[in-house]
């Protein structure tokens, strides 16, 4: 894993943002660096909302039952919040439930889609856990798939926007969330997505979720994308948060560009060839740009490792990434073997039984 993946040191901005939230926990977030832009108590857990609601989405999504049948049950339809109106015993596509779900904020839905992926809303929550644990969301414990209130159902900021800079790597999961509206084939209307970001307020607006209880106030996560770079925003507890999203979206597109550090290929290192693994990407503002620095250090070799060295990107003496270098490219068979283990830790493939 190592070998493949470059590891991320995240610095937050220094530059006053010249921004203020309602929020009262806020961060921006670069979806493909994870850099955080902007933060206001954005590690803080606290009450999340239907914002639950992308967690439920991208677990039932890489579960691989999307065109299955899901027969409805009594507690499903008894969930008590926003519905979309199932009955008991209707057998409706999975794939229509995830659309009620992140569109209409189903909490019917979202017990149904628990009950058929997960085997019960119990079992359903234990791998919101896992997959939340696998991201890195340190700040957060699941309850429910729903987001009603519970004394040990919370999350961050920050990690509600890690969740959502991995959901919209998903194609179907950035599909439904983009969606202005969806019509079941159980249904003789559509559904229209609530949240107006998308709808109305914010044209490069890509996806996202609402929220709202009385103890959580309102919730929101978006994701927007503008001139080649993507930034996730995530607001709790925002009484204004059209407003507090639209002002960091601007803020951000403004005042970073997305900057190529290094390109995937073969380089030449006083003599050696070397293998760089990937491509780079990070969010600079002008003045880092200006500053950017990048030095390689080589390792010792010993043994059979195919580590030459890593390369540290800085900005004056503040680090931002760290990217390893490989001695040579290799076999393609050792990135398919990668890649198919990454797809089952995703979830996306089955293991081998």
């Amino acid at each position: 894993m190592t070998l493949l993946l470059p590891i991320f040191m995240v610095d937050k901005v220094k530059a006053n943002p010249n921004i203020s939230v309602s929020a009262e926990r806020a961060v921006l977030m670069d979806a493909e660096s994870g850099r955080v832009l902007y933060e206001k108590n954005a590690y803080d857990p606290t009450l999340i909302a239907s914002t639950t609601k992308i967690m439920t989405a991208i677990i039932a999504i890489e579960s691989g039952m999307m065109e299955e049948k899901v027969k409805v049950s009594k507690r499903a339809v008894y969930t008590e919040g926003s519905s979309i109106y199932l009955t008991e015993k209707e057998k409706i596509p999975l794939k229509d439930l995830v659309y009620g779900l992140m569109l209409r904020s189903g909490n019917d839905s979202a017990v149904a889609i628990a009950e058929h992926v997960g085997g019960s809303v119990e079992g359903f929550v234990q791998l919101m856990n896992e997959k939340a644990a696998w991201l890195g969301m340190n700040n957060s414990h699941f309850e429910n798939p729903h987001g009603l209130d519970g004394e040990t159902h919370y999350s961050s900021a920050y990690d509600l926007g890690l969740l959502m800079a991995y959901s919209m790597k998903n194609d179907t999961f950035r599909e439904v969330t983009g969606s202005e509206m969806y019509r079941s084939e159980n249904r003789e209307y559509s559904w229209k997505n609530k949240n107006k970001m998308l709808t109305q307020y914010y044209e490069p607006t890509n996806g996202g979720k609402t929220g709202f209880t009385k103890a959580a106030g309102r919730t929101l996560v978006t994701s927007a994308q503008k001139d080649g770079m993507e930034l996730i925003a995530v607001t709790l507890n925002a009484p204004d948060d059209w407003n507090d999203h639209t002002r960091m979206f601007e803020w951000g597109f403004s005042n970073f560009e997305t900057v190529k550090l290094q390109s995937e290929g073969t380089v030449e290192v006083n003599g050696k060839s070397l293998y760089i693994p990937r491509d780079i990407y990070y969010p600079l503002t002008l003045s880092e740009k200006e500053d950017l620095q990048a030095t390689f250090y080589r390792y010792d070799q010993q043994g059979e490792s195919n580590l030459a060295g890593v390369t540290y990107f800085m900005v004056g003496q503040t680090p931002l990434v760290e990217a390893p270098v490989w001695n040579e490219r290799p076999s393609q068979s050792f990135f398919s073997e990668v890649k198919n283990f990454l797809n089952r830790m995703m979830g996306v493939a089955p293991w081998s039984t």
